[in-house]
């Protein structure tokens, strides 16, 4: 494949290895080169050009300013769309390197260990060229004022959607998760990104909480009214643990609609719990004395100490999706994982690997010993009617366990039933 049309610019410090990598880029097609021989002339050069340049090939360890340092300044001033780092440097470094590239919206294509050979750059450049355009940043809506929010949540606007989570060992589903989305007059089906900020600046969060709370539990009561007998996981914000009583509030809740609080898991995420801690463990002990159980979810992005997490009575351990999707091809994610499984099991916490998309991801975690899992190679969000009906397509008898397993999430038999917008779907 030629690259004719992408312009590219070598970072590189040593004359011999800058000359190489040029050459090389000439024999792929690239014709539109720049080069520097250190992070001050380049940001010179690029600055001289006047545009972005499609893809920046970059040395790390450099006189003068190191690439670190030069990258960050590529990513402010919006200088190049893409990164290829060549360097000798340890893994951490890259790592880090390439995370705080994509931090800053810049495509990382590859990091490649010296000497630059043309097979790696050719399959770098590759990858560009498969890339999706950026799209262009969609207007946010309307800030919603406290009236409308009041009205959403009396008028019931905000709307309950439920991803399902699978035992791994078995393949049976044992639980859904609740998301919420908000059917806003005029400006149809929003997300949470679009609203919980609002939410939480108006103090509005127990009230939707509590909403999300009493639907649950009436779908529990439907589902076992059909055979489907699950647990359900619903999200509480940091907002709402600086009261007391809302513990008691959701309890009632629960009373109210006939509903065992060991069936419903409180989900908070880690770097949330683990700010103002005093006043959260309150709250925590509170839920649990009522029978509530409670999950630490995005587990690993947060700076929590394990002296933290065993103060809190956590009953289960949300692996974040950036790690379970990452951990296939990335030995670190992929250790981050197995510590996150073990340390579950010594803790006595359920595990639940969360954003799992593809059957590599399946596997891995499936045989890593994750006890649970959700995310879109099982199933998007759905309604919750649609729940049961779903259950008997992902069990259906004449389909192999593996088969189904690995085409339910996906495949034509659940998307016949569950035709719904990205915007519905969408966590």
């Amino acid at each position: 494949m030629e690259f004719n049309g992408l312009s590219v610019i070598v970072v590189e410090d040593h004359d011999f290895q800058r000359r190489v990598a040029l050459r090389l880029l000439k024999q792929v097609g690239v014709a539109d080169l720049l080069e520097a021989c250190n992070g001050r002339e380049a940001l010179n050069v690029l600055m001289a050009r006047g545009e972005a340049v499609d893809v920046l090939v970059c040395d790390l360890d450099m006189p003068e300013m190191d690439g670190v340092e030069f990258i960050s300044h590529v990513a402010v001033n919006k200088l190049a769309r893409a990164l290829v780092v060549v360097s000798g440097v340890e893994v951490s470094i890259l790592h880090t390197v390439e995370t705080m590239a994509r931090a800053y919206g810049i495509q990382v294509l590859e990091t490649i260990p010296k000497p630059l050979s043309l097979q790696q750059l050719s399959e770098s450049l590759e990858g560009f060229q498969a890339s999706e355009p950026v799209a262009a940043p969609v207007a946010a809506p309307d800030q919603a004022t406290r009236e409308e929010l009041l009205r959403g949540i009396g008028k019931r606007e905000f709307l309950t959607f439920f991803q399902p989570k699978i035992a791994m060992a078995t393949g049976e589903l044992t639980g859904v998760e609740t998301l919420v989305r908000w059917y806003r007059p005029g400006l149809g089906v929003l997300t949470p990104k679009d609203f919980i900020h609002r939410l939480e600046e108006e103090g509005l969060m127990d009230e939707l909480t509590e909403l999300l709370m009493r639907q649950t539990c009436i779908y529990l009561r439907a589902w076992d009214d059909r055979g489907v007998s699950v647990n359900a996981s619903v999200n509480i914000s940091m907002s709402s643990l600086g009261d007391i009583q809302f513990a008691d509030k959701l309890h009632a809740v629960a009373r109210e609609e006939d509903c065992d609080p060991s069936r419903i898991t409180l989900e908070l995420t880690e770097s949330d719990v683990m700010t103002k801690i005093a006043n959260v463990l309150n709250v925590l002990a509170r839920f649990r004395l009522k029978g509530f159980r409670l999950s630490i979810d995005d587990f690993g992005t947060g700076y929590s100490t394990l002296k933290q997490l065993n103060n809190m009575p956590f009953t289960e351990l949300k692996i974040d999706q950036t790690f379970v999707q990452n951990a296939p091809g990335d030995p670190r994610s992929r250790a981050i994982v197995e510590t996150s499984l073990q340390l579950a099991r010594k803790l006595g916490l359920k595990s639940v690997a969360e954003g799992v998309e593809t059957r590599a991801q399946w596997d891995l975690m499936r045989s890593l010993g994750s006890d649970e899992a959700q995310g879109y190679f099982i199933s998007r969000p759905m309604p919750g009617h649609q729940l049961p009906d779903w259950k008997e397509l992902w069990l259906a008898p004449e389909v192999p366990e593996l088969q189904v397993l690995a085409g339910a999430g996906a495949g034509p038999r659940s998307s016949t039933l569950i035709a719904l917008p990205e915007c519905l779907t969408h966590r």
